[in-house]
């Protein structure tokens, strides 16, 4: 397919009976002559979306559009426009969200997304370490993104780690995971459930 540019205005609106409280986010896909619109929940609640797409140079289905229901997390496909042979597509598109969901909303298949805690989780993770294993596997296995480092000795990351410790608490003594959340340290937080409980904290 040529590479056409593509002029795209957005417009999210709230009325009477729909959520101002949640935001979703809608990115598309470049599919041969086609363009994909996938809607991606980054909140923890179900929500029904609706998607409605104006513009030029394309073609859409003439159905009534509908509620789609987009879970927690998660990212579903909405709706897919087909392009005018070498003409540039011009759209724009209105965004209705709601949380009260409704029985008469279309369930379509969706893919499970990582979403970012309001604290980024940072895991160190050193030689001694005796549950750094089963946390990072909750971790991988969660909803939520984290980054992880190896922590190994001789190095400006080891250094830097010991001087927030102080000489009297060696970091070859901690064998719990040392956990950054949102810029704090912690050296408690052995299980996913206490680290996701600190990474939630307002």
């Amino acid at each position: 397919m040529k590479n056409l540019g593509v002029v795209l205005w957005i417009l999210m609106i709230g009325s009477l009976g729909y959520s101002q409280k949640y935001k979703v986010e809608i990115v598309t896909e470049d599919i041969s002559n086609r363009i994909a619109f996938y809607a991606l929940n980054k909140n923890e609640k179900d929500l029904d979306v609706l998607l409605t797409i104006s513009g030029t140079n394309f073609r859409q289905s003439r159905g009534r559009p509908r509620f789609i229901r987009v879970p927690a997390t998660s990212k579903v496909h909405m709706k897919t426009i087909v392009l005018m042979r070498d003409k540039t597509p011009t759209y724009t598109y209105k965004l209705q969200i709601n949380d009260s969901l409704s029985s008469r909303s279309l369930i379509k298949e969706y893919e499970e997304i990582k979403i970012d805690p309001p604290n980024n989780i940072l895991v160190y993770i050193t030689e001694g370490c005796q549950t750094c294993d089963s946390l990072i596997s909750a971790l991988d296995s969660s909803k939520y993104n984290y980054k992880k480092m190896e922590v190994e000795g001789g190095t400006s990351l080891y250094e830097q780690l010991q001087m927030s410790f102080g000489p009297e608490v060696p970091l070859d003594s901690i064998v719990t995971p040392i956990v950054n959340i949102g810029g704090k340290l912690f050296t408690r937080l052995e299980t996913y459930d206490l680290v996701v409980k600190e990474a939630l904290k307002p």
